[in-house]
């Protein structure tokens, strides 16, 4: 199994693309940007995460012997020379990155990272960057739905066991928390990220025992002060009143079956009968935002909800599809700016920056993607340098000013994106420096195409 920072962690064609700069002598520095085509489906907004990883991994990637040795006898290798080889002993990234700080709201089209490298570096890089970013900023964005959806009341990653593997789910807690999450059930993104961790139990444990009520007596007997108990395993209602008639309150009460709303309008107001207002009343079970926002529509006296495989797989947008392209290329001190006309994928040239405009009230109105060194009156610039020669600029920021970040930001987009099924779309426009740049660079590729079409068509005789 690769370590966690190995170069191996690519697909091979970056790593023949390296290996073809290395062995013919290519020394450009380039820049790739990071961003996303299109908006997924369901989605007005998008929530950045996962930087935090994606500068780990650039700090401290490398190959390790034994993985040099392996590629020497891969076969796509076996006309490549031992200088390429000597290269990836010695490798390191030594570039520059800009991001979006992790929190922020973004949208299609505006670059969330950028790194200006060697070529066969940011080459390299491209694939690590791009799983890191769409999984993390796909699980934030979702949560931030979620919450959305709760209307203040607590929510809890309940994902890991539903997760692609269980790295992936100490990362979807991370990015859950980011989203506004009030915490996970996972233990190690507690233990790793500060992240507050939560548990109630199963339904084995009840059944372990022969009477429910005796089930329900040991675990708070255990956990006096942080016992949340599971109360549909048989019927909702005998729970509930083998718990009253014990005598002894807990901390709460979790549904995760069955008719949500009746049940826990009953339970609210058996609980009250007898002076216990203050249980919590959590729900659990194949939750999602539709269903969240649905159930309290309906009037479900519920305090908290634990969501599980609809977060961490974002089921029904499962990517963004993120992409990572080249916009310039230095090389022998000319400057070339790269871009693709493609039909649907177009992409513009040059190293760019995102400029966000606020109305009078704070509310975010447009995003305007500009080259870098415009300065729109009015912008907030949204990419900042975080990296320079390889190593970061500032130490990490703590994982509740993340949260915060992106909670303030949802409060000022605008009403409509902010409802699960928005009414419009978030206005983001080029510069009209950047759209004339792009049509030059348009022209001239257009201009190089007929020139090579006429140098190759056959010359007519009479």
């Amino acid at each position: 199994m690769a370590h966690p920072y190995s170069g191996l962690l690519t697909d091979l064609y970056e790593l023949t693309m390296a290996a073809g700069y290395v062995q013919t002598g290519f020394q450009a520095r380039a820049t790739f940007e990071l961003f996303v085509r299109e908006m997924p489906p369901h989605r007005s907004y998008l929530v950045a995460a996962g930087l935090e990883q994606a500068l780990d991994y650039l700090e401290q990637v490398h190959f390790a012997a034994d993985e040099i040795a392996y590629l020497r006898r891969h076969p796509a290798f076996a006309h490549v020379g031992e200088a390429f080889f000597r290269y990836l002993e010695q490798f390191r990234f030594t570039g520059d990155v800009w991001a979006m700080p992790e929190g922020s709201i973004f949208f299609p089209s505006e670059p969330l990272l950028r790194v200006t490298a060697p070529i066969a570096e940011a080459q390299i890089l491209e694939t690590y960057l791009l799983a890191t970013l769409n999984y993390q900023s796909l699980v934030a964005t979702k949560a931030a739905r979620i919450v959305t959806a709760a209307c203040g009341r607590r929510v809890i990653d309940f994902g890991t066991r539903r997760a692609h593997g269980i790295e992936a789910g100490v990362l979807a807690a991370r990015a859950a928390y980011i989203g506004g999450c009030d915490g996970t059930s996972n233990v190690a993104a507690g233990h790793r990220f500060g992240i507050p961790t939560y548990g109630t139990q199963a339904h084995s444990w009840v059944m372990a025992y022969d009477r429910e009520e005796e089930a329900f007596r040991r675990f708070q007997e255990v956990f006096p002060e942080h016992a949340i108990l599971l109360v549909d395993t048989y019927d909702v209602r005998a729970a509930v009143e083998k718990i009253i008639a014990s005598g002894r309150k807990p901390r709460g009460i979790r549904l995760d079956s069955g008719d949500l709303v009746a049940d826990s309008q009953w339970a609210r107001q058996r609980l009250r009968q007898v002076g216990w207002e203050d249980v919590q009343i959590f729900a659990s079970g194949n939750l999602d935002e539709y269903r969240i926002a649905a159930l309290l529509e309906r009037g479900a006296e519920i305090d908290g909800f634990g969501v599980g495989t609809a977060l961490v797989t974002s089921e029904d947008a499962p990517s963004l599809g993120v992409v990572y392209k080249l916009v310039e290329v230095e090389a022998e001190e000319e400057r070339r700016l790269a871009a693709k006309f493609s039909d649907a994928k177009t992409t513009y040239p040059g190293r760019k920056q995102v400029f966000r405009f606020r109305d009078a009230r704070g509310e975010f109105y447009q995003d305007l993607i500009a080259l870098e060194g415009e300065q729109p009156a009015g912008g907030e610039p949204l990419l900042v340098p975080v990296m320079r020669g390889g190593r970061r600029l500032h130490p990490s920021s703590p994982l509740v000013e993340l949260r915060e970040r992106c909670a303030d930001a949802r409060q000022h987009l605008p009403a409509a994106l902010r409802q699960l099924e928005a009414a419009g779309t978030y206005p983001v426009r080029y510069s009209q420096q950047l759209e004339a740049l792009q049509q030059a660079v348009r022209q001239r590729y257009r201009g190089g195409v007929e020139e090579k079409q006429q140098k190759a068509a056959p010359t007519r005789r009479g």
